[in-house]
């Protein structure tokens, strides 16, 4: 019976580009929507920009733009970088489009008029220098669960958690890492609560996997909190319909940007919408995500969509997080990696068939190993299952005018190959690629085994074998064939090839039992070759140099954000700032404070009193009695620990590498700095 599928893997942010980690989620979904397209199923493929929220309206600004202008350079990047690793999408939207604006008014109208939404005023974090409320992610600190330090404002890296951003502990912008301060503005709110039943069944049935619905459990435990889906101006998004100078919050319409894509879709397709999203539809919603992001997968969007009168998620299948040569990827190791840096020096099913034989069906992370890589590699691909079709090709083109035997010389041999059909489906089907390769390349050992028993080069030698020679050899590309069939849900392009030079119509599941007789195939050319060393190395090196032209254009180390270039200044504004020499007279710890000392500055016209964010570098009895250089004329200003009469200068990339000038002895508090 054929299936109706639609099927979705995360949206990837539209403030960046793709990494080796993002298309660990790309990869596997797109594996599992071409096996079952092999399959004969009817299945969609959507994706979309994820195009909303305040750093996209930042990095615009930075770069003296329009968001619009960034968020269309960002997706014909993706795109690009999509096409080369061969992802499928049946369509590639943005969530900031007519179709998603349509559907997140729809969806939120309609929860509002089922008293699914409601407005209050609440205390938000404030940035006071920038002058702005800040989002969940641009506030970092201690997660109020577990602890753990620079955490987001939303939701913990470290135990999962969700909260308030004024619930974090110790909290710094991180737009100008000032202390944020709170200020009311009325929010609207989704409230979850009203489907705790719903969920709660739904979590627990076969939606999501074991792992998945036991950490929900755990949700349930503390209470399902109401979910504020509003954001204040300036942002760059939709505004609420009925709530002038409100915007939705990116994570409310960006899931939306699933159906919108759709929409999209459908529109152009004739595809029928409603008969997918339905809340009775027969057809099925399939959703790829990483495992950071199951809350909202798995609680606010199903609540959502039910209390729109849409249909829910059939399966949520979330994934873990990519780690290399066993540690987090890291810019300075060259280990986080681009999707495009990477292309500029492999082939992209390379990593496609390393990323499938590492992936299961759990949550669990998946490392890629350089050296696992390119054994891997080199073994599986090269050494077995292209050298199949390299030692037989070459006899069949020059001595048989590249016709296969019109029978086969082993059909028990064959028929080993063909009976795994259902298991490997079964593999794929529940998204157990490692062992779906697994199985494949023991067929792939038997197959070279049957060429290595009967020595084609050696019976080619004989007087009077030439049919022998013919047989072994097209018996070993017949299992080259089922091979390619099996790896072509990973290996696309490659399968391509292989139908080239067999000189076949595109292979599906249903032709695997189907060997292929008196056929006339083309000449072999060589469809993979070896993974060299100085191809990882230059990988990994030019990861470095991107990191070094990153750090030169911004001059401080990379982060999440960027800060704005300020406004032009003249030098007669410059010309007013006052630097003076002062005399670190007194240093000590400031309570409640995870960053700021609290200094007593002699500039030889009384003391200053000055709170400087350089714990992280410096102790306090280190810095007594040694100079520095202030700003001498800049307006006191009072902060949560006291008043702050001055700023000390200080350089580096924050953490221990934080320097405060040191002038040479003979300088003199007071003294002016030329």
């Amino acid at each position: 019976m054929q299936r109706k599928i639609l099927v979705t893997s995360a949206l990837p942010y539209a403030n960046g580009s793709i990494h080796l980690g993002h298309l660990v989620e790309y990869i596997q979904t797109d594996i599992w929507v071409r096996f079952q397209k092999m399959r004969g199923h009817d299945v969609h493929y959507v994706c979309a920009d994820d195009a909303h929220g305040t750093p996209i309206m930042l990095r615009a600004q930075n770069e003296g733009i329009t968001p619009e202008q960034l968020i269309a350079n960002v997706s014909k990047e993706h795109q690009a970088d999509f096409a080369e690793f061969t992802i499928g999408f049946d369509n590639y939207h943005s969530t900031h489009s007519e179709e998603n604006r349509t559907l997140a008014s729809q969806i939120y109208l309609a929860n509002r008029d089922a008293g699914n939404i409601e407005s209050r005023t609440i205390s938000q974090a404030y940035d006071p220098e920038k002058e702005m409320f800040l989002p969940d992610r641009f506030i970092r600190g201690e997660c109020p669960k577990c602890g753990a330090a620079d955490q987001y404002g939303d939701n913990c890296e470290a135990c999962g958690a969700t909260y308030d951003p004024t619930e974090l502990k110790n909290p710094v912008s991180a737009v100008s890492g000032a202390t944020p301060i709170t200020k009311d503005s009325e929010h609207y709110f989704f409230k979850l609560g009203n489907f705790e039943s719903l969920l709660r069944e739904w979590t627990q049935g076969d939606h999501l996997q074991t792992e998945v619905g036991r950490k929900l459990g755990e949700w349930f435990e503390s209470g399902l909190q109401d979910w504020d889906i509003s954001r204040d101006a300036p942002y760059f998004g939709f505004e609420i319909p009925d709530a002038p100078n409100k915007f939705f919050y990116v994570w409310m319409d960006a899931p939306i940007g699933y159906l919108a894509s759709f929409k999209n879709y459908c529109d152009r397709s004739g595809v029928d919408f409603n008969e997918f999203m339905n809340a009775d539809s027969k057809t099925e919603m399939v959703h790829f995500i990483g495992k950071d992001i199951i809350y909202f997968h798995a609680l606010f969007w199903p609540a959502m969509l039910q209390g729109a009168g849409f249909r829910l998620p059939n399966r949520i299948y979330a994934h873990g997080f990519l780690t290399v040569d066993g540690k987090k990827m890291s810019k300075s190791r060259g280990t986080f990696i681009k999707a495009r840096t990477y292309l500029n020096h492999l082939n992209p099913e390379y990593l496609r068939y390393y990323f499938a034989a590492k992936l299961g069906s759990g949550i669990d992370d998946i490392d890629l190993s350089f050296a696992d890589f390119q054994s891997r590699i080199n073994a599986d691909l090269v050494g077995k299952v292209v050298n199949i079709a390299s030692r037989c090709a070459g006899f069949i083109h020059k001595r048989f005018d590249g016709k296969l035997t019109d029978t086969l010389a082993d059909p028990e041999l064959f028929a080993s190959f063909t009976e795994q059909a259902d298991n490997i489906a079964q593999r794929y089907e529940q998204r157990e690629f490692g062992q779906a390769m697994r199985d494949i390349m023991a067929l792939a050992d038997k197959a070279n085994q049957y060429i290595d028993e009967q020595k084609p080069w050696v019976v080619a030698k004989e007087e009077g074998k030439d049919a022998e020679v013919q047989q072994i050899c097209s018996m070993g590309i017949n299992l080259f064939r089922v091979l390619v069939a099996y790896l072509k849900p990973v290996l696309p392009k490659t399968a391509e090839q292989a139908e080239a030079f067999l000189n076949i119509a595109p292979l599906t599941w249903a032709d695997i039992n189907t060997p292929l007789l008196g056929q006339t195939i083309n000449a072999f050319k060589p469809l993979m070759t070896r993974v060299e060393q100085d191809k990882i190395d230059a990988i990994i090196e030019e990861s470095r140099e991107t990191l070094q032209a990153e750090q030169k254009i911004t001059n401080k180390a990379p982060a999440s954000y960027i800060d704005p270039i300020a406004d032009e200044i003249q030098f007669d504004d410059f010309a007013k700032i006052d630097l003076r020499i002062a005399k670190i007279v007194n240093a000590e710890h400031v309570e409640g404070a995870d960053k700021l000392l609290k200094l007593t500055l002699d500039i030889g016209a009384g003391e200053r009193q000055v709170f400087a964010g350089i714990k992280s570098a410096y102790q306090p009895e280190d810095l007594i009695g040694k100079l520095t250089v202030m700003v001498a004329n800049l307006a006191p200003r009072k902060m949560r620990f006291g008043m702050s009469e001055g700023m000390v200068l200080a350089a580096g990339p924050g953490g221990k590498d934080l320097f405060i000038l040191n002038p040479d002895d003979g300088a003199t508090p007071g003294m002016r700095v030329k």
